[in-house]
């Protein structure tokens, strides 16, 4: 068996997981599945279905790169983008909870400059991505997250999206 065919088996598998993270995620307030020792942090992504209209929230690992974030489209190395990444270049504007806070932010992919001075980086956050990219013909987007302007909240507002209340990040985030 192909380590593709192993893939697409486990999918299913997968997903299901990933709903758990998220959901363990969010209904603690991102106390809990932000960071874990010696893995890159992950952040909840919220994305709406490119032709679903659906809203969806995918788990994802990330890396910072100044104010923006970079998150990595790979999909396992399967030969074809993940949903979250066509959702993404339909409706570029969204949100993202890390941790305790939740910030809109609009996403565009990588110039192919950026992406050759950040996929360094982003194998150095996760080994495995340099796997995924031979594993499969296609190039894999680095998609990065730039803040929007956040409107102005009223205080009981900015309590529940996590804007007024951080608490200390454990040190291996």
């Amino acid at each position: 068996m192909d380590v593709m065919s192993l893939a697409d088996r486990a999918w299913p598998v997968l997903r299901h997981m990933m709903g758990a993270h998220a959901f363990v995620y969010r209904t603690s307030g991102g106390l809990l599945g932000h960071c874990f020792p010696g893995a890159p942090p992950v952040l909840l992504l919220d994305h709406v279905g490119a032709r679903s209209g659906a809203q969806r929230t995918t788990p994802l690992a990330y890396i910072k790169d100044g104010r923006d974030l970079v998150i990595v489209a790979s999909k396992g190395g399967h030969p074809r983008h993940p949903a979250w990444y066509h959702n993404l270049r339909a409706h570029a504007d969204t949100t993202v909870q890390i941790g305790r806070e939740r910030r809109p932010v609009h996403a565009r992919v990588a110039t192919p400059d950026e992406r050759a001075r950040l996929w360094p980086r982003v194998v150095k956050a996760y080994g495995g991505y340099r796997g995924y990219q031979e594993r499969t013909s296609r190039e894999i987007p680095l998609v990065i997250l730039e803040p929007r302007q956040r409107r102005e909240l009223s205080p009981r507002r900015a309590r529940r999206d996590g804007a007024r209340t951080r608490r200390a990040r454990p040190r291996w985030c």
